[in-house]
């Protein structure tokens, strides 16, 4: 595995620095996710959204990282879902790549609908015969059909044998 930290930018040189603002994600962002998993009179304090925002950007990088590295590899300059996917595996993160995996099927899915209803309104085909299964957004709990706050299920997993006491 190669070590991430400190990348350039694209086009940036070296001795440019990364500004913070690019780096991270927007703390609004953050607490917004942060905050659909709690009650609705929890508070989050600063600190606990700005670690969250290193820790989740740190992430990002580095699951991105290892998915660069083998299109690099494969001589290719475009990272795809199916790479995220692979960094996941590759970086030990199994309990993500199956409910990964689902989640990009069915977004696939979507925008190949999306596209078909586009054209269809432009007079460019017609519309699909096959209900999403999605549902669309809002749809339940997300694309994987799990329950919970979870996007992916995979935290509430009941064949998950691990310690991990949350």
């Amino acid at each position: 595995m190669a070590d991430h930290h400190g990348q350039q930018p694209p086009g940036g040189g070296p001795g440019e620095e990364i500004k913070e603002q690019d780096r991270l994600l927007p703390i609004a962002n953050v607490g917004r996710i942060m905050k659909q998993i709690l009650p609705p009179n929890a508070k989050i304090s600063k600190e606990a959204k700005e670690t969250m925002q290193e820790c989740v950007s740190e992430f990002i990088s580095f699951v991105t990282g290892e998915a660069s590295d083998k299109c690099h590899k494969e001589k290719r300059k475009t990272v795809n879902g199916d790479d995220v996917c692979w960094a996941f595996g590759a970086l030990g993160f199994d309990d993500y790549v199956d409910p990964m995996h689902r989640y990009l099927h069915k977004y696939r899915e979507l925008e190949g609908d999306r596209a078909a209803a586009a054209a269809s309104s432009c007079g460019g085909g017609a519309p699909p015969d096959h209900a999403s299964t999605s549902g669309g957004p809002g749809a339940g709990p997300g694309p994987s059909g799990g329950s919970g706050h979870f996007m992916f299920g995979a935290m509430g997993r009941s064949d998950n044998n691990s310690s991990r006491p949350f």
